[in-house]
């Protein structure tokens, strides 16, 4: 017990002086910290010469985990629950526009470059995710996260992510049997609107009160510590539901939102969110084997092509359609087609699971997801710079375009 206790110490020792100066470089490079903490994880991984600098590589998953609920309910505390509603049903459209043209282009160039049936789906459905944690991160990291593109791309994120799993669970279903099991995707997507719903309409009538009851003690200690039971808590509803528990993290935040303690509580959860999310992107990088990229390098970079472009179209398209500005579409648009991210590799494994796809799908699916964390920060950040040429002259940039230009 001692000598894992040592292991775990040291390694996260090495963990963070690292990824302290990477971050120290990045910050006078001024890049996005998210490069500097990938870069951070392959200098200290398994993967990289001559050997690991980590003996417990469990540990730093586990750590990655717990960063990932904890960056989407400091996330979830910028969007409360009006917040969201605002933008729910254009989100919805422009999702599931997003969600279908990506998987049709992606499923049509798998079988161009050869895939076989199965490989093409899962590998469209891989690249039509967007990821929630990467985007935000970028965006709180670049101050744009109040922007109103800022809140309709989370709230996309979010019901394409509900897409997804619905479509994951969907193929899967029909890979495994042979036919469509109505029921088992009744339960599915019913399990995931229940919750939501229980959140919202429930949550909403608990978790505020309770967080203000705690703040009424004005101990900030008891105060983070009740918000961490609710984060954790909805978390491990989720993940019992068969849901992310990123999503329950999310969700949690949203509630705590509405309290008025919410300022507080944002102060008090940031420091312990910004320490654990460093982790979770330290160990994207350390899980990268980079010797296998010279193997599925170019269908790689032709399918991040190809959701990049699929991506953009359809957000850009959708959203102008629905009356937002240009400058809210393409700012949307560069932010929704940046990045794959983690669900990618839930979907990418699903096939595997059901042994449908061929060995490389899971390993290339995971080198895009890493080649599309590092382009992310460059694409959202100078992509934004780019759509300000559609900033009407004198104006701040507005949800609905209708109210500020027609053009």
């Amino acid at each position: 017990m001692v000598e894992v206790f040592e292991l775990f110490v040291r390694d996260f020792a090495i963990i963070m002086i690292i990824a302290s100066v990477m971050a120290l470089i990045s910050h006078r490079l001024k890049q996005p910290m998210v490069i500097a903490y990938i870069a951070a994880g392959m200098i200290i991984g398994p993967h990289t010469p001559p050997f690991s600098l980590v003996t417990q590589i469990e540990t730093l998953e586990l750590f990655a985990e717990i960063g990932v609920v904890l960056l989407l309910f400091v996330v979830g505390m910028e969007f409360p629950i009006q917040k969201l509603r605002k933008v729910g049903a254009k989100a919805s459209i422009i999702a599931a526009a997003e969600a279908a043209g990506t998987f049709l282009a992606g499923y049509g160039v798998g079988q161009l470059l050869g895939f076989s049936f199965f490989d093409s789906l899962f590998v469209a459905l891989a690249i039509s995710v967007t990821s929630t944690v990467i985007v935000m991160r970028v965006l709180e990291e670049l101050k744009m996260i109040k922007d109103e593109a800022a809140t309709l791309i989370l709230g996309t994120a979010i019901i394409e992510d509900i897409i997804i799993i619905s479509m994951l669970a969907v193929m899967q279903s029909v890979a495994s049997t042979g036919g469509l099991s109505f029921s088992e995707i009744g339960i599915s997507v019913g399990l995931v609107l229940a919750f939501i719903g229980g959140a919202i309409f429930l949550g909403a009538k608990t978790v505020p009160r309770f967080i203000d009851f705690i703040g009424k003690t004005n101990n900030y200690d008891v105060l983070l510590v009740a918000m961490l039971g609710v984060c954790f808590g909805m978390a491990f509803i989720a993940f019992e539901l068969g849901i992310s528990v990123a999503a329950g993290a999310f969700f949690a935040g949203v509630l705590v939102a509405e309290s008025r303690m919410h300022s507080t509580a944002h102060i008090l959860a940031t420091p312990l969110k910004d320490m654990f999310a460093a982790v979770f992107f330290i160990s994207v990088g350390a899980l990268m084997d980079i010797t296998l990229l010279p193997m599925f390098i170019v269908p790689a970079l032709i399918l991040i092509g190809v959701s990049f472009a699929a991506k953009f179209f359809t957000v850009w398209s959708s959203a102008r359609a629905q009356g937002f500005s240009k400058l809210t579409s393409a700012r949307a648009g560069f932010g929704l087609s940046s990045s794959g991210g983690e669900l990618a590799l839930v979907a990418a494994k699903g096939g595997a699971d059901v042994g449908v796809t061929s060995a490389f799908i899971l390993p290339m699916i995971g080198a895009m997801t890493i080649i599309t964390t590092f382009i992310s920060p460059y694409a959202i950040k100078y992509g934004w710079k780019f759509a300000e040429r559609w900033r009407p002259k004198g104006s701040e940039d507005t949800a609905t375009p209708k109210d500020t230009e027609k053009t």
